[in-house]
């Protein structure tokens, strides 16, 4: 008796099994092309290879190689084509794939190491199928392992066996992941441009060195800038020392080492002694900036109020008056050089790599604070952004997981 397939979700007005077929019968399997060095050119025909697979999407790479285009023995890729990776230096790569989408007009083809998958008007639909477990358990088959090079050849992908539903079921499915991975990448590509611009702002937004002016300027603020030491604006502030038996799994209070700085804390300290603590001895104000003093040095966290203690000496914050405005700080720790530091392997920051350390500051706090407040714009574009992004990866796993069997 034929086994009754279903998955777990579906769009309505679809209710038939779906049966087990090849994938052979889907698509058409296609190897690449082999060819020497010396078929390489500045410009003659594109080649595609694993670097025009980033995050399961199709793009054209400033590293794309191009050869000869009398080498050519095998036929051109086309919109719609399935791209994968069937072999590589490392078997987590092979199998990864991507459709392939807005060429642009070269004459292109796809590497050696690569195999196409084309045919079927469905090619949606098998391009979201080898995102699913059923696909992924056929990849326990690839050879290689410990570090050898993987190989997803021909005769696996055309014994695979998959199971799809109805012609119109397919379409249905292939046309929501196809939408699916369009959002995804039009929020990568804002996330990269607002990063790209970011960087580029913070290059420019601040006097370089021997400057007093910065390159671009916000309106209505004017006058020289000056630099500074840390050390002439404040001091370096930290909480009491806890000692690990002071600590538990499971508290109150959470308790961040450097280890989970930024992130969640597997430590706790109790009620009590947070209190004490916080009353008697330096503890941040709202807006203070929290810095990493080592490991990954000059990361650095807003305190926002919480009720949280952290690591002596790992991590600190600059204990300053008004003349400095924490935003604007926050952001300069950003492109900052510690003194003492720079061009070493010290993974150490010191009280006094920080005091010593210059600040160019503008002529009066205002203006501190529209830069500030013009890059914390900037971060909240960027983390709407990786929030969305986020979001929709974790709901396009659970769909793979539940519209697939």
């Amino acid at each position: 008796m034929e086994e009754k397939i279903l998955p777990i979700l579906r769009f309505d007005n679809f209710n038939d099994y779906w049966r087990t077929s090849s994938l052979l019968s889907q698509v058409e399997v296609r190897r690449g092309l082999t060819y020497n060095p010396n078929d390489v050119r500045s410009k003659g025909a594109r080649v595609l290879r694993s670097s025009n697979i980033v995050d399961d999407s199709f793009v054209i790479s400033d590293d794309d190689v191009f050869v000869s285009k009398d080498v050519i023995n095998i036929p051109r890729v086309s919109n719609g084509d399935i791209l994968v990776t069937a072999a590589n230096g490392s078997t987590k790569l092979v199998g990864k794939h991507a459709i392939i989408k807005n060429l642009p007009d070269d004459e292109i083809v796809v590497h050696g190491g690569f195999m196409l998958l084309f045919k079927t008007e469905q090619n949606y639909f098998v391009n979201a199928w080898m995102s699913s477990n059923e696909y992924k358990r056929v990849l326990q088959f690839v050879q290689g392992g410990n570090g050898a090079i993987g190989n997803l050849s021909s005769v696996i992908l055309k014994s695979m066996k998959m199971s799809v539903p109805s012609f119109s079921e397919q379409s249905a499915i292939g046309s929501l992941f196809s939408t699916f991975d369009d959002l995804l990448a039009r929020y990568k590509d804002n996330l990269t441009n607002y990063q790209s611009l970011k960087e580029t702002m913070l290059a420019k937004m601040f006097p370089k060195a021997g400057q007093t002016v910065p390159e671009i300027r916000l309106d209505g603020f004017e006058g020289e800038w000056k630099e500074r030491t840390l050390g002439s604006l404040g001091s370096v502030a930290m909480n009491k020392r806890i000692f690990k038996n002071e600590t538990s799994v499971n508290g109150d209070i959470p308790f961040y080492k450097i280890g989970t700085f930024g992130g969640t804390a597997d430590a706790f300290i109790s009620k009590e002694k947070f209190k004490e603590y916080k009353e008697k001895y330096p503890y941040p104000e709202i807006g203070d900036i929290l810095i990493s003093a080592s490991g990954s040095i000059g990361r650095t966290v807003v305190y926002n109020g919480e009720a949280a203690y952290y690591q002596d000496s790992n991590i600190v914050w600059l204990k300053h008056d008004q003349q400095l405005d924490n935003s604007y700080l926050k952001q300069y720790y950003g492109i900052i050089k510690w003194s003492g530091i720079e061009g070493t392997t010290i993974k150490r920051l010191y009280n006094k790599n920080i005091l010593e350390t210059n600040i160019f500051l503008p002529p009066n706090v205002a203006e501190q604070q529209a830069i500030g407040a013009y890059f914390s714009n900037l971060d909240n574009l960027i983390n709407s952004h990786q929030e969305k992004i986020s979001q929709l990866e974790t709901l396009k796993k659970k769909l793979l997981k539940d519209m697939f069997v």
